[in-house]
């Protein structure tokens, strides 16, 4: 399947120097993010990206580059109805799971494909995809990959607008990434890439 990148998507992508979807390990977060910030398109595949797309900035000197340690202010908008989501909407008393992703990436499907066919098992908290994608790229990502997800009313799919997540929440190195808090708001574990169903399920309930 060949990936489509939005110029939302150079932002990460430059910013991180490496391809959203990559199984690549990286061992130094800091160091990537100072190389983006001094080349922001060093070391990165400008293959995938045609001849006609224009490249966003890295907004490095704004962007996060450790996960936050406690939910921050933000502001979504819900994809199927195009209502703005802020974290005062979020159901308190639950723990609360952001899943950065982006609709092309195989990872990021096969996550949510894993998650609905565990949907008893992680029904009691509050998920949300978010993606700096296209709404319409997003719109029918459930359908396709994860369709015992669609219409729950703990899980929704976002659309990060105004890049609120890479300069509020984190920078990461790879989709899909998880970043799991509890019913305090406070960070309890968050990884980049590809994770083994039972692993995910393991780290969102305990």
């Amino acid at each position: 399947m060949k990936k489509i990148l939005t110029p939302a998507c150079f932002v990460i992508a430059s910013a991180l120097a490496l391809s959203s979807c990559s199984n690549a390990q990286s061992n130094n977060t800091s160091a990537a993010t100072e190389q983006a910030a001094q080349d922001p398109h060093a070391g990165h595949d400008h293959s995938a990206h045609s001849a006609s797309e224009d490249h966003a900035s890295a907004p490095t000197s704004a962007a996060q580059t450790a996960p936050a340690q406690a939910i921050p202010a933000f502001t979504f908008y819900k994809v199927k109805s195009g209502m703005s989501f802020s974290n005062n909407d979020i159901p308190q008393g639950k723990k609360t799971v952001f899943i950065l992703f982006d609709p092309g990436c195989s990872h990021c499907q096969t996550e949510a494909a894993a998650l609905g066919k565990n949907y008893n098992k992680i029904k009691d908290i509050n998920i949300y995809f978010v993606s700096m994608n296209d709404p319409a790229m997003q719109a029918s990502f459930l359908e396709t990959f994860g369709k015992e997800l669609v219409g729950k009313p703990n899980i929704e799919v976002l659309y990060d607008k105004n890049q609120d997540f890479i300069q509020k929440f984190h920078i990461p190195k790879q989709f899909p990434a998880n970043y799991v808090y509890g019913a305090d708001m406070k960070l309890q574990t968050s990884w980049d890439g590809e994770r083994d169903i039972n692993q995910i399920i393991e780290a969102y309930t305990k």
